[in-house]
């Protein structure tokens, strides 16, 4: 199908490939390359819709932004004007990042304003939410491991995103990272705009962000970076009790959210979510690495931060649902969101193979007709418990990380020898490496997260300030590796052989170790040698 952009068109759906719309005349290519194929959803200040590039090879997917104000009045197209530009200066000086929308193209045509943004498949977190269930205290710690890097550099970058809220924050389907979308609500800290005849800008004349999740001081149209993390403790408190702030009671008194009560999580987290919501900016956490230093994650940020930057690899399973969202009703809001150049190009590679096949085999508009139905149609998700984990042989990984690639999330790497391998800064979150030989293999920082090791050959391996939650390493063999400063919290270490490994400021628990082998020379977190 073709769909016309034009606001007013009565019935703006066409046949595939028409050029022209049947009902009002308008072109149905925008800038003779764009070609849209389904509406996705309409905010306030514009609508969103899916389309292909048809001057690329492979015809890519994409996500086109409209300016469509709600109102006429003059302040309203200013200020969404406003909001419209800064989006797309905010995505262009940021948006490399992997976990951030990647601006594409922004330009008029025709008197309306456009803003072209990659597309690519997830899940919203109130999503996540609904059909996998509540975050235990584990899960909420999580959560914000993932999303207090990427916090950091947005604000490293002079910009406050001012929406943070489970609507705005997908997992992608490739790797399960958290992406953080829609930045059409940003306040740039080092640009500035025209002021009104008032002395006001449009966009101060207004408060911006969502009721609830938005602190006192962003209401009042004052935003610090203190707001983000105000917000990201309410979407935390989300994910722990799936209810929105407007479910959740206020003290009359403080204002504090009163949420402790629906919940059963330590002393320690609940300190640390009670800062992160305080009313008053000045007792609140300053900045993401507080924050971080406060879960006493901070031996790791370096581990966390290089996993938050690697390129997704593998076929893009994309969902529709795309919508420009600015209430604080989130549902089924997938966003057009960000990866590297090299991944974008892959993409384009793969599909330009998937057409050339089609057509050989039905013709080229049968391969169309594949390409609308594999990427408009198909709604999995690799996140799932069903999902079939992909694979590489060690020939083949080893090249893969020779040339760049960090990120092997979701892979079965079970078997593989991989001996004295430079694997270092690796995300391996929930990978499976049962039985694999990573003897003396260099693992810095890499991030083993939920991944199975159970049986590996881990003997002699770097695995400095490695990421291990939750990760399964029964019987595996780590005599002699270094696991200093490596996070071992919730692991699972019975019958792992852990006689002479160094642990010098690992996160482990006593109850840990007497699951594992130990002898006079293992170097415990404290860094003394012995048995325990």
């Amino acid at each position: 199908m073709s769909y016309c952009l034009n606001p007013t068109c009565p019935n703006p759906e066409n046949l595939a490939y028409s050029e022209r719309c049947q009902s009002c005349g308008s072109r149905l290519l925008l800038r003779d390359r764009y070609r849209v194929v389904k509406a996705l959803g309409q905010g306030g200040f514009g609508a969103t819709f899916l389309a292909h590039d048809e001057a690329l090879p492979g015809e890519p997917s994409c996500v086109i932004k409209q300016l469509r104000p709600s109102g006429n009045a003059p302040h309203v197209m200013q200020m969404a004007r406003e909001l419209f530009e800064r989006e797309a200066i905010t995505l262009g000086k940021i948006g490399n990042h992997p976990q951030l929308p990647r601006l594409l193209d922004y330009f008029e045509d025709r008197e309306q304003f456009y803003l072209i943004q990659e597309y690519i498949s997830g899940a919203t977190l109130q999503q996540e939410v609904r059909h996998t269930g509540l975050l235990s205290e584990a899960g909420a710690k999580q959560f914000l491991s993932e999303t207090l890097p990427l916090l950091k550099y947005i604000h490293s970058q002079q910009v406050i995103h001012r929406d943070i809220k489970p609507a705005n924050l997908i997992r992608r389907s490739q790797d399960c990272r958290l992406v953080l979308i829609d930045f059409g609500a940003v306040k740039n800290q080092v640009s500035q705009t025209n002021t009104l005849q008032s002395g006001q800008t449009a966009l101060t004349a207004y408060a911006i962000g969502t009721p609830g999740f938005a602190p006192p001081e962003q209401m009042a149209m004052r935003p610090v970076y203190a707001s983000d993390i105000y917000a990201l403790g309410v979407t935390a408190i989300y994910m722990l009790t799936g209810k929105s702030p407007k479910d959740l009671e206020y003290s009359p008194t403080t204002g504090d959210i009163i949420w402790e009560h629906l919940v059963q999580v330590s002393d320690h987290l609940s300190n640390v979510l009670k800062k992160m919501l305080e009313v008053s900016v000045r007792n609140r956490y300053q900045s993401a690495d507080d924050v971080l230093k406060a879960l006493e994650m901070e031996p790791y940020l370096d581990s966390l931060a290089k996993s938050m930057v690697t390129q997704p690899h593998g076929s893009v399973k994309e969902r529709t649902g795309n919508r420009f969202d600015d209430s604080d009703v989130f549902e089924n809001n997938p966003y057009p969101t960000s990866s590297s150049t090299g991944v974008a190009q892959m993409a384009q590679a793969i599909r330009a193979r998937q057409r050339a096949k089609a057509a050989e085999a039905g013709g080229v508009q049968g391969a169309r007709r594949n390409r609308a139905t594999h990427e408009v149609g198909n709604t999995s998700s690799s996140c799932g418990p069903n999902s079939k984990p992909r694979q590489v042989n060690t020939e083949g990984l080893l090249a893969a990380y020779t040339k760049g690639r960090r990120d092997f999330a979701l892979y079965n790497l079970s078997l593989l020898n991989l001996q004295g391998a430079d694997l270092s800064a690796t995300n391996f979150h929930s990978s499976k490496l049962e039985k694999v030989n990573l003897q003396g293999a260099n693992l810095h920082s890499s991030d083993f997260g939920r991944a199975s090791l159970g049986y590996a050959n881990l003997r002699d391996a770097n695995l400095t300030k490695a990421y291990l939650s939750h990760a399964d390493l029964e019987g595996a063999d780590l005599r002699g590796a270094d696991l200093s400063s490596a996070y071992l919290n919730n692991a699972n270490l019975r019958g792992a052989n852990l006689c002479g490994a160094n642990l010098t400021g690992a996160k482990i628990s006593d109850e840990q170790l007497a699951l594992a082998k130990t002898n006079w020379m293992t170097v415990r977190p404290n860094g003394k040698r012995g048995l325990l």
